[in-house]
């Protein structure tokens, strides 16, 4: 990735970055309002950059030509899940799989697999209307992988789950990402040893820490608790919450 983004006329959100983000399962910290939101918005092509480029490989998301074979390849969670009243929960998965461009066919018969996945197959003949919110973020991974995406790109997908909710979909996440590539913005610094490999710091819309967790941690100082690192850590980069 490298661009520019501005909601509005003269205030970029990012201006002239440039990132790439490595294989396996990252996760992105940041306070609200750092860019993190934005930053996969722009992944999931959902925004458009005002210059430069979003790429997978040889893939640019932002140009017409490859923008589909792209989105077909990055699967997309935003911060709320939508459910669809009228569909049950298969049925909603296989529908984002035929908006991506399978057959009918081949998304039905995907749609079983990807609710296998995540843990929902029992469930989906009930109504999306009806899950409880761990459930629903649960069908909003499913969606993003009825298709196989490679990347998926999850924006707050913990926030408003209770403890026990939380717990599951971290769990999940750490057994899809032996053959997914997760990046993931969350406000969560629980168990960052137990599911990622990479984590990256934003704030002011630019990284201000890239590397693997051990290397994070490092970034406290040695005598902090092992169970306050990543909270002492987090505050150590991030202008203003020191």
């Amino acid at each position: 990735m490298a661009c520019s983004f501005s909601y509005r006329a003269g205030q970029p959100v990012l201006d002239s970055l440039t990132m790439q983000m490595p294989p396996g399962c990252t996760v992105l910290l940041g306070p609200n309002g750092a860019g993190k939101s934005t930053l996969l918005s722009l992944g999931a092509t959902s925004l458009v950059p005002a210059s430069g480029s979003v790429l997978l490989g040889r893939l640019d998301g932002t140009r017409g030509r490859s923008r589909r074979q792209y989105r077909q390849r990055v699967g997309w969670l935003p911060q709320r899940v939508q459910s669809i009243p009228s569909l049950t929960v298969r049925e909603q998965a296989a529908y984002v799989g035929w908006l991506k461009g399978l057959s009918r066919r081949e998304a039905w018969d995907r749609s079983a697999r990807a609710l296998e996945r995540v843990r929902l197959a029992e469930l989906g003949h009930r109504r999306s209307h009806e899950l409880s919110g761990g459930q629903l973020r649960r069908l909003g991974i499913a969606q993003t992988l009825v298709h196989s995406a490679e990347v998926v790109l999850l924006d707050e997908p913990t926030a408003g789950l209770d403890p026990v909710q939380r717990g599951v979909f971290r769990d999940l996440l750490a057994e899809l990402a032996e053959s997914v590539h997760f990046i993931v913005s969350t406000h969560q610094t629980e168990d960052l040893a137990d599911v990622y490999d990479t984590v990256v710091v934003f704030d002011h819309g630019r990284p201000v820490f890239q590397g693997s967790v051990p290397a994070f941690f490092a970034t406290a100082p040695a005598t902090t608790p092992a169970d306050r690192r990543a909270e002492v850590a987090y505050r150590s980069l991030v202008r203003g919450e020191a």
